[in-house]
C-alpha cells in the first residue's frame, strides 16, 4: 500500500497530463492556477475589514481558510497524493461550515433549534466533524458531496432573491450564480469529457474551474453579507462597492457599512 504522502497515491486524477512540464509537479496548470486564491484572499480580508469589525471577526478566518484551500489544492495537484486530496477537500468543507455558521439566516434554522445561532453553530461543527471523518471512508466521492452542498446554498439564495427588491443584491446573486455555473461546468467537463479535451489538446478545464471558483468566493461572500444584514444588522446600511474602481466594468465586490438610524 503506497504512503499517503506518495506522489499519485490518490485515486483522483484530473485530465491534465502528468509531469508534462516538470518532474516535480504532476499537474502544472492545475497547480499554479491556484495563485488567485492568494490574491483574492488577502484583498477580501482588507476590503471587508470595516464590515468584519461590525458583524463578526470570523470573516478573517474565512479569508484565511480560502487561502489555505489554495495552498492545499496546490499541494494536491503538485503531488496527486492522498494526503493532498484530503487536505484540499476537508479545508473546503470547513470553509463552507464557517459560511453557514456566520451567515445562515435564522429563519432557515432547523425548527428544533428555534433561532438560536450558538446552538446552530454547534450543530454545524458536529456535522462538519462527522463529515470530516466520513471523508476518509470513501474519498473518491468527496468532491461530489461538496458540490452537492451547493444545491442547498442555491435554495437559500433563490428564496432570498424572491424576497428582495434590492437591485444590488439581486445583481450580486445573478452574477454569483452565473460564475458558479461556469465553474461547475468546467469541473464537470474536465471530469466527464476528458477524452474530448485531450483530442483537441486542451486539458485545462480544471484550471479554469480554479479561476472561476476563486472569483465566485468574493461575490458569494458579499451576497451573503447583504442577505445577512437584512436580518442581523437592521440599523445598518450596506453599500456595495467595487475594487479598484466602482466605474470599472469588472471589479472585486465589497461592502461599506454605515448606520441609517431606521426603525426596526
Amino acid at each position: 500500500m503506497p504512503s499517503i504522502f506518495a506522489y499519485q497515491s490518490s485515486e483522483v486524477d484530473w485530465c491534465e497530463s502528468n509531469f508534462q512540464h516538470s518532474e516535480l509537479v504532476a499537474e502544472f496548470y492545475n497547480t499554479f492556477s491556484n495563485v488567485t486564491f492568494f490574491i483574492f484572499g488577502p484583498l477580501m480580508m482588507f476590503l471587508m475589514h470595516p464590515y468584519a469589525q461590525k458583524r463578526s471577526r470570523s470573516i478573517y478566518a474565512l479569508c484565511v481558510l480560502f487561502m489555505v484551500i489554495g495552498l492545499f489544492s496546490m499541494y494536491f495537484h503538485m503531488t496527486l497524493s492522498f494526503l493532498g486530496q484530503l487536505l484540499d477537500e476537508i479545508s473546503i468543507l470547513w470553509l463552507l461550515a464557517g459560511g453557514y455558521s456566520i451567515w445562515m439566516p435564522r429563519c432557515y434554522f432547523p425548527t428544533f433549534l428555534g433561532q438560536n445561532r450558538p446552538q446552530f453553530i454547534c450543530l454545524v461543527v458536529i456535522a462538519t466533524m462527522v463529515s470530516t471523518f466520513l471523508s476518509f471512508l470513501r474519498p473518491t466521492v468527496n468532491a461530489y458531496a461538496l458540490n452537492s452542498i451547493a444545491v442547498h446554498i442555491l435554495y437559500i439564495v433563490f428564496q432570498e432573491y424572491k424576497k428582495t427588491s434590492n437591485k444590488e443584491l439581486r445583481h450580486l446573486i445573478e452574477v454569483s450564480v452565473v460564475l458558479w455555473a461556469f465553474a461547475l461546468t468546467s469541473w464537470i467537463s474536465d471530469r466527464f469529457l476528458c477524452s474530448f479535451w485531450q483530442q483537441i489538446n486542451f486539458s485545462y478545464m480544471h484550471s479554469i474551474w480554479h479561476l472561476f471558483i476563486s472569483i465566485t468566493f468574493p461575490y458569494g461572500m458579499v451576497t451573503m453579507a447583504l442577505v445577512d444584514a437584512r436580518y442581523e444588522m437592521p440599523n445598518q446600511t450596506l453599500k456595495v462597492r467595487y475594487w479598484p474602481r466602482d466605474t470599472w466594468p469588472v471589479g472585486l465586490p465589497y461592502v461599506e457599512v454605515s448606520g441609517d438610524h431606521k426603525n426596526c
